[in-house]
């Protein structure tokens, strides 16, 4: 039996047959589309390495069934640059050194993305502690996340008039 499903990926509408119902979204990410910047940590929603935009909002990939997303729009951490200019999220991360082995750094960037856009960022560090704890990192490279979030943040608020708190 085969599962017909429509996602808008990164800006680009796919028709998708699905043979398994069981396919989660980080594997069809990852194996039939080759996206493989959504990265598998735990596979049990405890790393945030999958972290991608479902219709705006931070999810695990790895967690939601493919089939369940039908409709949606995916944005992956592959939909984040403009071309070949870095996003702010992305120059603050390389600016503060918020990586390390950079496993973790693709669902770190779709958060902190995430994070800024929900308006959750504001300019206190542990706010923004708070709201990227889904996002493990084994390196340890937090403060550096922190202090990216928290510029991009600042730079993001100024570009389009919003307010930063």
């Amino acid at each position: 039996m085969s599962f017909p499903l429509s996602l808008t990926i990164n800006g680009v509408a796919r028709n998708i047959t699905l043979d398994d119902p069981r396919v989660t979204l980080l594997d069809l990410l990852r194996e039939r589309l080759e996206l493989t910047g959504t990265k598998k940590g735990c596979d049990r929603g405890q790393c945030g390495a999958c972290t991608v935009l479902l219709d705006g909002r931070r999810i695990n990939a790895c967690l939601a069934l493919a089939a369940s997303c039908d409709g949606a729009t995916v944005l992956t951490i592959e939909g984040v640059t403009d071309g070949d200019a870095l996003h702010p999220v992305q120059a603050a991360f390389i600016a503060h050194d918020g990586l390390q082995c950079g496993f973790c750094t693709p669902g770190q960037i779709m958060s902190a993305l995430g994070l800024i856009d929900e308006g959750q960022a504001g300019d206190d560090p542990e706010r923004v502690r708070e709201g990227m704890s889904g996002n493990l990192c084994r390196c340890g490279a937090y403060a550096g996340i922190t202090e990216a979030v928290l510029d991009a943040q600042r730079r993001l608020a100024g570009q389009d008039g919003r307010d930063a708190s």
